[in-house]
């Protein structure tokens, strides 16, 4: 597909962060080549301009004013919100390498989440910041669910990059995200990942917007045998299942050994931080 590639000046890098976890955000870029059929931050193209189909654009950001490493100390920074900061065009305009060499030696905590292993070519970087987590989002083992979902790297060069991270001694994350009711193998990706792992988060997956009929389309039309559950869990808002999953994996997960957190709540942890903030 090809790609309307925009060029575009931002005043800041640095956006204060409404996620439960995080001071701060950067987004190097606006639009993300992943495509992803779920992906809530399609609802950007309203606050841009942009009318083209999700996955089709992207803004590269340019920023003469430095990143205040000041300003983040003893904060929290999250790359990236909105996009993939490892999406295919970093290769060629490297806006997150610039970032990255600017935030060596910030005293601040630094995620960062992707569905690439283009992220094996800044190990060198990682390798000096200190206080580091990066996270590969995987929900599924099936490539070709993968493949339906997103245009982001597979399941096995994702899971190769999080290896060679882990190896070289960068704190790895395994991202379940988002989780697809009946479909995503929870036990199968932990016992996959679980040597590798620092820890794993859990994400529900969440349907609003355009993208929700998309996904319910697709759940129709490929997993038949799903409907009535999905129309269960998304037009009668029955939350049986993540409650039985979220204990399942708090069980699992205690049984494996392995460190996780449960954003299942999203909406209220966010609501909670908030409130705390006041």
């Amino acid at each position: 597909m090809d790609m309307i590639e925009k060029k575009i000046t931002t005043k800041d890098y640095l956006t204060k962060s409404n996620l439960p976890a995080s001071d701060y955000v950067i987004n190097p870029y606006v639009g993300c080549p992943h495509a992803c059929k779920y992906c809530y931050a399609s609802f950007m193209k309203r606050f841009t301009g942009h009318r083209e189909k999700w996955g089709s654009f992207i803004d590269i950001k340019e920023c003469d004013k430095p990143v205040n490493i000041k300003k983040l100390q003893g904060k929290s920074i999250f790359l990236s919100s909105v996009t993939d900061c490892y999406n295919p065009l970093e290769e060629k305009y490297r806006v997150t390498r610039n970032i990255l060499e600017q935030l060596v030696g910030a005293e601040c905590q630094i995620t960062i989440s992707t569905k690439s292993n283009l992220i094996l070519r800044d190990i060198d970087l990682l390798k000096k910041l200190s206080d580091l987590k990066v996270a590969f989002s995987v929900n599924t083992l099936d490539e070709e669910f993968r493949k339906d979902m997103d245009r982001g790297s597979t399941i096995a060069e994702r899971i190769a990059a999080m290896k060679e991270l882990h190896r070289e001694g960068i704190y790895t994350v395994l991202f379940m995200s988002p989780i697809f009711p009946y479909i995503t193998d929870c036990k199968g990706i932990i016992d996959a990942t679980k040597d590798i792992a620092c820890e794993y988060w859990f994400e529900n997956l969440n349907l609003r917007g355009a993208y929700k009929q998309v996904v319910l389309d697709y759940i129709d039309t490929k997993y038949p045998s799903l409907k009535a559950e999905y129309r269960k869990i998304y037009i009668q808002k029955d939350t049986a299942y993540w409650k039985e999953l979220g204990q399942f994996l708090q069980d699992y997960g205690e049984k494996s050994g392995i460190n996780s957190i449960n954003y299942f709540y999203h909406e209220k942890l966010v609501k909670e931080k908030k409130e705390k903030g006041k």
